[in-house]
Order: structure tokens, then sequence, then C-alpha cells
């Protein structure tokens, strides 16, 4: 997947085009793709680049609308979770859930729910959840808080690595035949009859413009949903209320365990994670309801101090401002509804809408359920441009990288999946790129090379934050390779020591 040679075959018509590079575009470019549509998809940044890398990094059917009742949601989800888990091996595992008992009550309640949960994924289930005594519990999570602890719930979700899933959405998307182009901007709307007919782009990168036609246009863009509406009809009312989730990234040694922990109820009723996630603790998430919505969102001191407050109330090694190594923000795109003044009330469920001009938008949903959104969305896309029927393929394609072989000796590698022989061309062509970039960091110089080569990384947050997840576990560490990845990059891209210098800078802004 190389973007120049994408851009010199560009054509100037297609059947479906898409505007939006996160997971619920990227998986509408596999679906078009893989029913045969000329498919393009252009993203104003980098893949991925919003909310979609900014996620709790789990594949989940939702306790939470368990609790409220969505029972057709979640057996969704669930289902969803169990094709991903298939479909892309190497990039979803299951991952055990501590849910801790307090009082007494929570045991057949808590228990109770988790066997519905079960029940519903069906066919498509992990391991079964079950109950585990205090001692084990202690075992296996010695960190836990012991004042009142009774006993608790085991139970199963997916974990994955966001941006990677992304990427790996992209690389299927190219493979059956997409075009796939991020940093690539839509301006405006080409109009015949009042009917939307293409667009005009511009190339983030050159400031080139190009023209497209497509015989059907999709909104998939996130929270940046009602600005593309907008385009299309200034007089458009706004269906996306922005919510934002906030993570925060510890040592291991706060939670040295393969076992999340799972809050279901903070004071104020919201859900918190503790996860395990490449040799780091997780803390999340915040949801704080948002006006001003923005590429780059920063986590806000008191979601920060909310995360911590949390954390010191489970763990006993009680976490300060000075050991959180990262954090990061995402928005969530919630569909609206006017009436709702809570966000974490708000759908989680996906919404599609054609316009007076036939755009489609579709907004909301999540990670999980990307695949349907995908064939959903394609669905409508077939009767609104008069493309001709085919079914959906994606529910059994295997994603790009798919392999159920072993282990590979490098496990941050498994990510690649079949990918990583590639990997292992370079380092033998080069032992230089086999050395870690940093002792705290699990990356390579060729994962960079790589990056670059193949997975359209154009910047050097392309590849510190989203290629590899340096900036999203080590803030600092990330900081002291910069200049080494960058120097990697300019020499692949031909990049001057001023365009080097230039990227160092932007990073240190993040």
């Amino acid at each position: 997947m190389n973007r120049d040679h994408l851009l010199k075959s560009l054509h100037d018509e297609w059947d479906v085009l898409i505007i939006g590079g996160g997971a619920t575009g990227l998986g509408a470019a596999v679906d078009a793709a893989s029913r045969g549509f000329k498919t393009l998809l252009l993203e104003q940044s980098d893949f991925a680049k919003g909310t979609s890398s900014r996620s709790t990094k789990l594949i989940h059917g939702g306790l939470r609308y368990l609790q409220q009742g969505n029972l057709s949601l979640v057996t969704e989800a669930l289902k969803e979770r169990g094709r991903l888990c298939q479909n892309a091996p190497h990039l979803v595992s299951p991952l055990g859930f501590l849910l801790p008992n307090y009082h007494w009550w929570e045991s057949p309640f808590y228990g109770m729910g988790l066997k519905v949960y079960d029940f519903l994924a069906g066919d498509l289930g992990l391991e079964k959840s079950h109950s585990i005594s205090r001692e084990e519990i202690l075992a296996k999570l010695p960190m836990l808080e012991t004042e009142g602890l009774r006993g608790g719930t085991i139970y199963y979700d997916g974990q994955f690595d966001d941006a990677r899933l992304a990427i790996t959405l992209a690389q299927t998307a190219a493979g059956l035949g997409a075009f796939p182009i991020n940093y690539m901007r839509v301006e405006k709307f080409l109009k015949e009859k009042d009917l939307s007919v293409g667009v005009v782009a511009v190339d983030m990168l050159t400031e080139e413009k190009f023209t497209f036609r497509s015989k059907v246009i999709i909104n998939a863009t996130g929270v940046f949903t009602d600005s593309i509406r907008k385009i299309d009809n200034q007089d458009k009312e706004p269906i996306v209320t922005p919510s934002q989730g906030v993570h925060i990234i510890l040592d291991k040694s706060f939670m040295e365990s393969d076992l999340a922990l799972m809050i279901p109820h903070t004071e104020d009723g919201r859900v918190l994670f503790f996860i395990p996630w490449h040799n780091h603790v997780m803390v999340g998430t915040t949801d704080t309801p948002i006006k001003e919505i923005s590429l780059e969102p920063r986590p806000l001191e008191e979601e920060i101090e909310y995360l911590l407050k949390y954390a010191g109330h489970y763990m006993h090694k009680k976490p300060t401002r000075d050991d959180i190594l990262s954090s990061f923000a995402g928005l969530r795109p919630l569909v609206k509804d006017p009436k709702s003044q809570n966000t974490s009330s708000l759908s989680r469920e996906h919404f599609i809408e054609v316009s007076d001009s036939g755009l489609i938008t579709i907004c909301g949903g999540k990670w999980t359920t990307y695949r349907q959104m995908g064939e959903d969305v394609i669905d409508t896309a077939i009767s609104t441009g008069h493309l001709q029927n085919a079914p959906c393929q994606t529910a059994t394609l295997h994603l790009h990288g798919y392999t159920l072989g072993p282990k590979h000796p490098v496990d941050a590698w498994l990510l690649y999946g079949s990918d990583a022989v590639h990997l292992d061309a370079l380092i033998k062509e080069n032992p230089e790129l086999g050395k870690p970039l940093h002792p705290r960091l699990p990356y390579l110089p060729a994962e960079v090379i790589w990056a670059v080569r193949s997975e359209m990384a154009l910047t050097l947050e392309d590849v510190l934050a989203r290629r590899t997840r340096s900036l999203f576990l080590d803030i600092q560490a990330t900081l002291e390779i910069a200049p080494q990845v960058a120097a990697l990059m300019a020499k692949e891209l031909n990049k001057s020591d001023a365009w080097q210098l230039e990227q160092i800078n932007q990073l240190k802004t993040y």
C-alpha cells in the first residue's frame, strides 16, 4: 500500500466515494470493494487519526447496554466480536476481566447478567464467565484493594490495537482494489440538478486539487459528520453530540496481571477499566460532554484527576500525576437526543441518513460493530446510487495479514500477521534495523521502514502514534527516539534535515 502509486492510478469516476478514514469509513471501503465496486476513500489526515485510534482497545458486547436492557445492541455487538476474532485472529484476542464484588448483592446480580451475556453470544462466544473467590482474586491481582472484597466474577471480551486494525482495514481494502488515500480533504460537493455527483478535494501535502465523480457519496467522518453535512446543505441541523473519553497509561508495576479489572459503577455511574495493554496499564475512561471538536483533543485536568482518584481507590500502589507515562483523549460521535443532557445515556447505535442531494451519512456506533455498519451503509448505497446489487462478503472475509500460525518470536509482531516475514527480511538485510529503538518501548527500526514503504506513514506522528503506539505508551521515551525515527523516515521519503526538525518540533506539541 503506497500513496504515490495510488495517486498515479486514480480514476475520475467511482461507484462509491467515502469521506472519512476511521473505523466506519474503512469498514465501508472494505465492504464496497469486496462487492466489486470501484471504491475511493478520502481522509483529511491520517487513517484513524481521530477517535478510531483513541478507544479503550476493546471489542466487546457492552455490559452497560445489557444493564439498560438493550439486548438487540448487545447481541449484534457480541456476534460482531466473534466474527472479528475469526477473521483477524492476529489482531483480536480474548481478555479476561475481573468484576470484583464488595457488596453481598453484587455476586448474584452480576453473575446472572454475565450468564445472559454469554448466552447472547451463542456459537460466536469466547470463554464462559465464572465466579472467583477472594483468595483467588488476590493471587491473580495482588494490587487490588482488599478492604470489603468478597469475591468476584471473571468474564471475557476481546482486546485489540485500534490503530493497527485501522491500518489493516486500509490494506484489506487496497488489496480488494479500493483506493484509500490519507491527507486528502474534501472541500466541496459537485452538484447536478441538486444531486451530489462528486467532490473537490485537496491534497494536504502538496495543495494539489482533485475532482472526483461518484455514483454515491458516503459521509463517515465521525465527530466531523455535521461539518460535511453542512457542506452539502447549510440548513442541516446537527445530529452529533460529542463526548470526550480520556485514558491514562501507567507502568505495568501498577497492575502486574494478565487480567483486566472492570469497575461497573463509580460514584457518578460511569464504568472504569484497568487494562493490560502493550506491557503497560491503561486506565479509563471518562465521559465528558464537550462543545469544541478538534482533530487533537486534549485531556482535561479534571478528567486526569478523576482517573487518578479511582485508580487510587482500587490499587494498593496509588498512582500520582508523575506516574502517568502518557494520556490521550478521544471524541465519541454520539447520535444526538435533544431530551438528554447526559452523554453516557446517548445512543451508541449507528444511524444512517440520506439527504435530499443523495449524500449518505453514517454516524454513531463503535469499533466492535464497524463491519455491520459497513454492510448497512453499502446496502443503502446500492439503493441510493442505483448500483448493481451484490451480496455482502465481509462476515467471513479474512483481513489482511490473517494468520492462525504460532506467535512470532517478536511478540509485538503478532499484530502484523503474515506481514511479519517482511520485517524479518528487512532485519536480515540490515541487522541494525533489529535493535530496539528504546528500552521502554517494544518497537524496532524495521517497523519504521515498513510503515513508510507499505503502510502509508507520511509524518513522524503517523509512525509514532499509529503505526507503532509509542506516543500512546510513553511520551518521554517517544521524544527521545524521535530524531532517530525522523532520520529513518527522511531517508525513505527523500526529505531534508529541515523536514526532520519540523516533524520533531510538531511532535513536542503533542
